[in-house]
């Protein structure tokens, strides 16, 4: 990979075609739920679409939309990097330009989801970014029938990442409660599906226990796994 990754917004379908086959690849389904017609629309309408590029080559790829009006917000839907581009800071590079376009359009807060399984998209989300988790989704895409999800219940967490004021994690004794997660859920669901599927529900009814009992997510950290803290008022 280059030194220099020049990141720019997509305007053509020869562009949204390109992006559209970067998702495949990540995804390993047809057009990795975002065809082309889709990615041109979104753009069309003023959204934010755009590509990583390394020398000439498309290496990553990300499509976000706005939110409701009054909520000055746009939700970030996919990002996706090639795998052979990956692990390298491709990711941390997109979200900082989508912070400084973001801020370039008066939108305050990005939303997301992401698995609550995946340690390291945890650790990016809370810690790395300090976005906050507003609400764990139960099955929130369905069957979602891809190469990294088939088979597997879409349990999601929900995310707002407040530009101008990211949230650090909680000093150790602020926190109340913690939820651990496995360390690789990938290669859980590829060696043994049933030991997966266990930790899905087990994480699920503790993040449930945690909820109900007036708590929230304060962060994450490796080794521990979810930070609970009491509610903030």
């Amino acid at each position: 990979m280059t030194d220099a990754l020049d990141i720019r917004e997509l305007h053509t379908i020869d562009e949204m075609v390109a992006a559209s086959g970067v998702f495949e690849a990540v995804w390993g389904s047809p057009d990795g739920g975002m065809p082309p017609n889709l990615l041109r629309a979104l753009e069309h309408s003023g959204n934010y679409v755009v590509g990583v590029y390394d020398g000439g080559r498309m290496v990553a790829a990300s499509a976000a939309f706005f939110g409701p009006p009054a909520s000055r917000s746009m939700h970030s839907h996919v990002t996706g990097v090639l795998p052979d581009a990956q692990a390298q800071g491709i990711g941390r590079a997109l979200k900082a330009h989508q912070r400084e376009w973001a801020f370039g359009r008066d939108v305050g807060t990005i939303t997301w989801t992401f698995d609550p399984l995946i340690a390291r998209n945890a650790h990016f989300n809370l810690a790395v970014l300090g976005a906050r988790v507003t609400d764990y989704l139960v099955d929130h895409y369905g069957d979602m029938g891809d190469a990294i999800n088939s088979g597997d219940e879409s349990d999601r967490l929900h995310v707002a990442w407040h530009l101008a004021s990211p949230v650090p994690t909680p000093a150790p004794g602020d926190v109340v409660g913690t939820v651990a997660i496995p360390t690789d859920i990938e290669t859980l669901r590829r060696t043994d599906p049933d030991a997966a599927a266990r930790a899905r529900h087990e994480v699920r009814d503790a993040f449930r226990a945690q909820l109900d009992a007036g708590l929230m997510v304060g962060g994450f950290r490796a080794g521990e796994g979810y930070l609970f803290v009491p509610r903030v008022a």
